[in-house]
């Protein structure tokens, strides 16, 4: 028997995020105002992952993300959720050593064999990125969900942060947009998009170094936020207004066709509602709106400076009447 894993969850991927005002929201009253000076990046901005400093002039990256599945192939789904949560460490420019994985399974209703094939998608990627898998967490769950906690290194003064932006700055996206709305067209017709999964699968650890190796200090991944969400934190931590040229950014193929026919997720609708009121959309169309706004899953890095072989997609400005201005 065949099953389909996509529909023994309610969302997929980084689309069932809590939304992004609601967590905030939460997260507002917890944030230290008295941050000790080894904890270099916490809650302040929403980074991709913490870091502290520690001897040896090193840091300790630390973070963990799991998500229920987007796609039904469970060796594929194991591969992604590994590929997006390694991906944090590699967005503030850590370098992933060890893992431990997150698992929640509905026992009495899938079978184990399925968990085996996710889990190995999960040491493959791991594998590729140099970093060990060292045991892990598994609760009996009503849905299944799929993560790890990776823990990595980085150089304390050379790290990539939200808050480093400045006006001037070109904006590089290393990965086409549209994982979202191709993830919710395959739940709901089963339609396979290879095109998805191999971009949901590339490690970032290539641009997170090339950033890197240029001197830059400020990226983010692009993740459930969507494009918009995540620059508009950007944008706002860095205290700069952000202009993105929509029709530099590149899209999969079928990405539109797929907003065209209505597989646009509850994630996508509410980051677009999150960030409209901090936007200048001009005459972009609603097609364009969503797009930029498509909850991703395993997205690509978004930085601020040039990244070879990527896109400039847009610039930091000075402040100006809006935190975003989209133009075409």
């Amino acid at each position: 028997m065949k099953y389909r894993l996509t529909q023994y969850a309610h969302g997929g991927g980084c689309a069932c995020k809590i939304p992004p005002g609601e967590l905030e929201a939460v997260v507002a009253g917890l944030i230290d105002t008295t941050r000790p000076d080894d904890l270099v990046i916490g809650l302040d901005d929403g980074d991709d992952a913490a870091v502290v400093r520690i001897e040896g002039g090193q840091a300790v990256v630390a973070t963990a993300d799991f998500f229920t599945p987007v796609v039904d192939d469970p060796y594929d789904w194991g591969r992604i959720a590994a590929a997006n949560a390694l991906s944090d460490v590699y967005a503030v420019g850590g370098r992933p050593l060890v893992a431990v994985n997150l698992l929640g399974w509905p026992r009495d209703t899938l079978p184990m064999d399925l968990v085996r094939e996710v889990l190995r998608g999960g040491l493959d990627v791991a594998r590729e990125a140099r970093c060990h898998v060292a045991g892990g967490h598994s609760v009996d769950d009503p849905e299944p969900k799929y993560g790890m906690a990776v823990t990595g290194l980085a150089d304390p003064d050379r790290l990539l942060r939200l808050d480093a932006g400045r006006p001037g700055m070109p904006l590089c996206l290393t990965k086409p947009l549209g994982v979202g709305v191709l993830n919710t067209r395959h739940k709901a017709t089963g339609e396979v998009f290879p095109q998805a999964v191999e971009t949901m699968t590339t490690l970032n650890a290539a641009a997170s170094r090339a950033a890197l190796e240029r001197g830059h200090g400020c990226a983010t991944d692009v993740t459930g936020f969507g494009l918009l969400g995540h620059l508009y934190k950007m944008a706002r931590a860095s205290g700069v207004t952000a202009v993105v040229d929509a029709s530099a950014v590149d899209y999969l193929d079928g990405a539109r066709a797929a907003v065209r026919d209505g597989y646009v997720s509850g994630g996508t609708q509410r980051n677009l509602a999150w960030v409209t009121p901090h936007t200048e959309f001009g005459e972009v169309s609603e097609e364009d709106r969503l797009l930029l706004a498509d909850a991703q899953t395993s997205g690509g890095l978004l930085v601020a400076g040039e990244v070879p072989g990527a896109p400039i997609v847009g610039e930091l400005v000075g402040r100006e009447t809006s935190t975003l201005i989209v133009r075409r």
